[in-house]
């Protein structure tokens, strides 16, 4: 379940609210990336694909942390009834399914470390979770971003990016071109 994108805009503005910063932009830029590709692509819903863009880092409502913000999110998205969001707010900064890709600072007990790590064991990816992992990749918050440039800066920012994760990231886009027909830069500009 999931709520409208009314709902969905007003839980991102009451969010914004508790915790401002430059995250509900590249929240809304995310959400306007994935509905753009899901326009184009036949088995992808696009009111969808832009709420759960809208919502993927709803978790940052609660404060300015890094693992923290999947836990909180999947957390209070569950909380509201909002299963396919709360799978969203796990998935989104794991293109590959594993806890310990996470780049950031793992601010959570070690027992939220297991139970984010057992419902991504537990979770089936779908065109979804990859849109909005694409999707993130894309957005900053003052616009759309070269994929590459938004890696390499989350690399000097924290010291390392798994290659894995870069090499998945870069085909998330290649699917997205393939089931589009069209460069992804060109859809989302």
């Amino acid at each position: 379940m999931l709520p409208d994108r009314a709902e969905a805009e007003k839980i991102l503005l009451e969010a914004e609210n508790c915790n401002p910063g430059p995250w509900g932009d590249h929240s809304r830029i995310t959400a306007l990336c994935a509905e753009k590709i899901a326009l184009l692509c036949d088995d992808i819903d696009s009111d969808k694909a832009y709420i759960l863009g809208l919502l993927h880092d709803i978790g940052r409502k609660f404060g300015t942390r890094h693992l923290g913000h999947v836990y909180d999110g999947y957390k209070y998205m569950l909380d509201l009834g909002y299963d396919e969001v709360a799978k969203i707010c796990l998935t989104h900064s794991f293109s590959i399914p594993n806890i310990a890709t996470y780049i950031g600072n793992f601010d959570i007990t070690l027992e939220e470390q297991e139970e984010v790590s057992k419902a991504l064991e537990q979770s089936i990816f779908d065109d979804y979770d990859r849109l909005i992992q694409l999707c993130d990749c894309l957005a900053g918050s003052d616009g759309v971003m070269d994929m590459e440039a938004r890696m390499a800066d989350v690399k000097q920012r924290y010291g390392s990016y798994p290659q894995s994760k870069w090499d998945m990231n870069m085909r998330l886009k290649q699917l997205f071109e393939n089931k589009t027909g069209k460069n992804i830069y060109e859809i989302v500009r």
